[in-house]
């Protein structure tokens, strides 16, 4: 059973959150001391967030990154900030997703299962675990890690999307549009800038390990994983 954490200082909303993810079976809480919800975050240890950006205390920006120290479980952003910035500020601190107050309960509903499909489905059916490797550049999809020799390091569900997709056909042009699609399916927050941000995140997660060049950009066409740090080897 799928566990659900609400950090959202609305009383009502969160009522008629807890009430539709019941619905579904879902088990709920809500974060009732805003000065401890790490702690809370901890002590739950949920499968998913709903996170608001205005609460007392700290912002969702800053618990979106506590949050993300400890877990890669997916969050979702709900907040009636409507701004792109806002939205891209979100995916930049470590959101997978954003929903605009006030919203359809059905579409958050179906954002929620599509990102617990994402995160889980693959352990509930049972399959093996898949990685892929590329110049000895490492992806653990399952277990959501990049590593190269003997640095390693975490990645969030959308930026190993990114490189599945990515290390399928290495010195291959990958669409934008086949990104999008790969990453997001059906779901309704989709944009150049949403891709863009994602990408920068990637190339970062690659310079961690020592990758600078390893995603190049192709003007017009889309990205391609071109093995340069072997070219040394």
């Amino acid at each position: 059973m799928f566990k659900i954490l609400i950090v959202e200082d609305d009383t009502r909303l969160v009522s008629l959150l807890k009430e539709h993810l019941h619905k579904f079976g879902y088990t709920t809480q809500s974060v009732d001391d805003f000065e401890m919800v790490r702690d809370q975050f901890e002590e739950f240890d949920p499968h998913l967030v709903l996170l608001d950006i205005n609460l007392p205390k700290y912002d969702g920006y800053y618990w979106c990154r506590q949050f993300r120290s400890l877990s890669t479980c997916p969050i979702i952003f709900i907040s009636a900030r409507d701004g792109k910035m806002d939205q891209v500020m979100a995916l930049e601190n470590g959101a997978d997703d954003y929903i605009t107050k006030p919203f359809d309960y059905e579409i958050a509903m179906a954002k929620i299962k599509s990102q617990l499909r994402r995160a889980y489905g693959s352990y509930a059916a049972g399959q093996n675990e898949r990685t892929l490797s590329v110049s000895g550049l490492t992806l653990d999809v399952e277990r959501l890690s990049l590593s190269l020799d003997q640095a390693h390091t975490e990645l969030s569900h959308t930026e190993a999307k990114i490189l599945d997709e990515l290390m399928k056909k290495p010195e291959q042009v990958v669409s934008r549009d086949r990104l999008l699609e790969k990453i997001w399916d059906d779901q309704a927050f989709v944009d150049d800038n949403t891709l863009n941000v994602y990408i920068t995140r990637v190339r970062k997660k690659l310079a961690a390990l020592g990758i600078q060049e390893g995603l190049q950009t192709v003007r017009g066409r889309g990205y391609r994983l071109m093995p340069s740090w072997r070219d040394d080897a």
